[in-house]
């Protein structure tokens, strides 16, 4: 029997509790080395600006939509919490999904690592609210 293919590219926005720009160098690299094993080991990566964190991958066929996010938010909500109490509101805000085709990897990929250069010009509330148009609109989830 043959087996299925899929390969859909997810771009997940994560903001921390009003959008709260904690996310210090110190905090974010032991965050980052979680957060990218736990995306490895779902088949993506997670990028991060002050205020958010941008996780591009694909999405396995065994899961849906809010199952993926909810697969990433668990564990490292789970993890960050119990380091200090002021990491209490880590990711507790709305999450943004955005699906795309394989050719487009390479290019969302570009777009998400010049998060940090952006960001310098434009805050992340225009760019949430606003037109999103690597992969299209954002699909919010609560």
């Amino acid at each position: 029997m043959p087996q299925p293919l899929s390969k859909v590219i997810v771009h997940n926005i994560f903001s921390t509790k009003n959008r709260e720009p904690w996310l210090d160098s110190a905090i974010w690299l032991r965050m980052h080395a979680y957060l990218s094993t736990i995306c490895r080991d779902l088949g993506g990566e997670a990028l991060r600006v002050a205020d958010h964190v941008h996780i591009v991958t694909t999405l396995p066929r065994t899961l849906s939509q809010a199952e993926l996010i909810e697969e990433i938010k668990k564990p490292a909500s789970k993890w960050i919490k119990a380091l200090e109490a002021r990491y209490r509101l880590f990711l507790a805000a709305r999450v943004c999904c955005l699906f795309g085709r394989p050719g487009q990897l390479e290019t969302l990929l570009q777009y998400v690592q010049g998060q940090e250069e952006r960001h310098r010009t434009h805050t992340f509330q225009d760019e949430f609210h606003g037109p999103i148009t690597v992969l299209g609109r954002c699909s919010r989830l609560p």
